[in-house]
């Protein structure tokens, strides 16, 4: 379908200092596929598709962390739209100086480029590395990054005024750590189908407040729950119609939640549902290593809590984290896992996440 109105590229947009104009855009876009590194080859691509006025939808790849990796065509002025939305949450104006640091073959860089052009930002590009702030010494107004960026970037953290994390949980562990810190820092909640975040929340804020922050969501969305509990989304400029998530929320108005977990992470053990990612919190300032929490078939509590550790096999390593999990005393009274493996590497998804499904059956053979 065509598109009526060419998308304008906003007179402020900038790329590493440097302002382009729809046809000097193409040109970089081209030298980016042709001679660019691998991060600038995608970066080429998207924005080609973007300047392109035969098509009105963009295709997007989901990272595959909750299930095998989907392909979606999204509508370019819900991208648009969106972008308005994340400029009006965040009080982020024409003229912003922003960092990309994340791969723009998957919708949280893409929507970074999107929100550069039509807000008018001063974008500065980075390889999407652990460490994108290393060798940098500019400030930054915005930067959207994965936890396990933040994670490497903590002594680095004061260049960003305003920092967005998303793609993946943030420990408390992690949390922790950014308290106190000069950046302000925001969870974000969202999935590829709903074009990057439709919520956010502060993570470390200035008053000394240890209780959880719920989402907030973004102007022209609403949420709701259905009878499991489940998070329904209500956002007319970017989705066709309501959207019917897998995550278990508490909803405390029509524009306020907290997250609970994943649906399809449930664990049912002796009739007590168990919500992994509540086990995983207690256990994130105990454990360094990467690790999960599952159900495994049990023949009397129908299935029984694991705690999965990526680590190679150690016997004295393995009996040090049984006796962690025996003595903590968070756990409620199901929720204590009844046994513990080791496994030298996680499956993971093609963003790099961990993928529970797949190193399950993995193990089990």
């Amino acid at each position: 379908m065509m598109v009526s109105t060419p998308f304008a590229i906003h007179p402020n947009f900038k790329i590493n200092g440097i302002h382009f104009d729809r046809n000097e855009l193409y040109s970089v876009a081209y030298s980016y596929v042709k001679e660019g590194e691998a991060y600038e080859e995608k970066i080429g691509d998207f924005l080609i598709d973007w300047l392109n006025d035969d098509y009105d939808t963009i295709k997007v790849r989901t990272s595959g962390s909750t299930g095998d990796p989907k392909v979606y065509f999204i509508d370019k002025q819900k991208m648009v739209n969106s972008a308005l939305a994340t400029g009006k949450f965040f009080k982020v104006k024409e003229g912003t100086k922003a960092l990309l640091c994340l791969p723009a073959d998957y919708i949280g860089g893409r929507m970074m480029l999107v929100r550069a052009m039509i807000l008018g930002w001063d974008l500065d590009i980075v390889e999407p590395k652990s460490n994108p702030l290393d060798n940098l010494f500019k400030t930054y107004d915005v930067c959207a990054m994965t936890p396990f960026q933040m994670d490497y970037s903590l002594g680095r953290l004061h260049l960003i005024k305003k920092l967005i994390v998303g793609g993946g949980t943030v420990s408390e562990h992690l949390i922790g750590l950014i308290q106190g810190i000069p950046a302000k820092v925001f969870e974000v909640y969202g999935m590829t189908e709903t074009i990057s975040h439709i919520a956010a929340r502060r993570l470390n804020p200035k008053k000394d407040n240890k209780e959880k922050r719920p989402f907030k969501a973004l102007p022209n969305v609403s949420i709701s729950k259905n009878e499991d509990n489940c998070l329904i989304i209500k956002a007319p400029k970017i989705l066709e119609e309501e959207l019917q998530t897998n995550d278990i929320v508490e909803v405390l108005t029509f524009k306020k939640f907290y997250w609970k977990g994943r649906l399809d992470n449930i664990i049912n053990s002796g009739g007590v549902k168990i919500f992994p990612e509540s086990v995983e919190e207690k256990l994130q300032k105990r454990i360094t290593q990467r690790f999960f929490i599952a159900g495994l078939a049990d023949d009397s509590l129908g299935e029984q809590v694991v705690l999965f550790v990526e680590a190679p096999q150690n016997e004295k390593f393995l009996s040090d984290l049984k006796e962690v999990v025996k003595k903590l005393k968070t756990f409620d009274k199901y929720e204590r896992p009844k046994n513990v493996y080791l496994i030298e590497k996680f499956e993971e998804t093609p963003s790099g996440k961990i993928h529970r499904q797949k190193t399950l059956k993995k193990l089990m053979g």
